[in-house]
């Protein structure tokens, strides 16, 4: 008997097939049980999902004032952990407008954008790059090998540690590097700062260890 996929593996399936640049994403997702609709449009509701019977249509924002790819995953992931079953479809791809993908921050730029907002005495930093496709994945771990990408999450998503002045992580400035040479292969992505700690000193370790839920 085949195993149904749980709702953030269809996700991560529909996900897969995307072109690069489109802008917004309209779902449509059919509960099993219509008597745990309900409770299904209370769990989804950063996505203000419309209820009809046991069907929720929702959006994803890439860009604009709606959730993005990562939140709603994380959403799914609390559907599929209390149990609730479905079947989720795309309904509607929008393609971003040209000057609007012309206008994407390089990788680089946002690296160097986070690292601003941090307080100036951070020593560790635990962060995640989401590439805007698979298609990406592979040729995008590679250029960024001297950073030790770790692959978490979703599908195109890769995690690694920064440390300022000592320690298990890669130099912010190594990993500007990286980022600029993704970026003149035309690789595109989102990159964030999870973490960050201040004036840690390691006592006989290399670092922190960070430990993830």
């Amino acid at each position: 008997m085949l195993r149904l996929l749980r709702l953030f593996e269809q996700f991560n399936d529909l996900e897969r097939g995307l072109v690069d640049e489109w802008a917004e994403l309209r779902f449509q997702l059919t509960v099993d049980e219509e008597s745990r609709s309900e409770r299904t449009a209370a769990l989804l509701a950063p996505a203000t999902p419309g209820l009809y019977g046991r069907t929720l249509r929702f959006a994803v924002d890439r860009g604009g004032p709606g959730i993005g790819p990562e939140a709603l995953r994380r959403l799914l992931e609390r559907l599929d952990d209390e149990g609730i079953a479905g079947t989720l479809e795309l309904r509607t791809v929008l393609k971003a407008p040209p000057e609007e993908l012309s206008k994407k921050e390089t990788l680089r730029a946002e690296w160097e954008r986070h690292l601003s907002e941090v307080p100036p005495d951070w020593s560790d930093i635990y962060a995640e790059v989401r590439l805007d496709s698979t298609d990406y994945l592979e040729r995008g771990a590679l250029l960024l090998a001297p950073v030790n990408p770790a692959r978490y999450a979703g599908p195109a998503t890769l995690r690694f540690r920064s440390a300022r002045l000592f320690g298990y992580g890669v130099s912010p400035g190594m990993a500007a590097r990286c980022f600029e040479r993704c970026d003149d292969e035309g690789i595109t992505g989102e990159v964030e700062i999870l973490y960050v700690l201040s004036d840690t000193h390691p006592a006989a370790t290399q670092g922190p260890v960070w430990h993830l839920g």
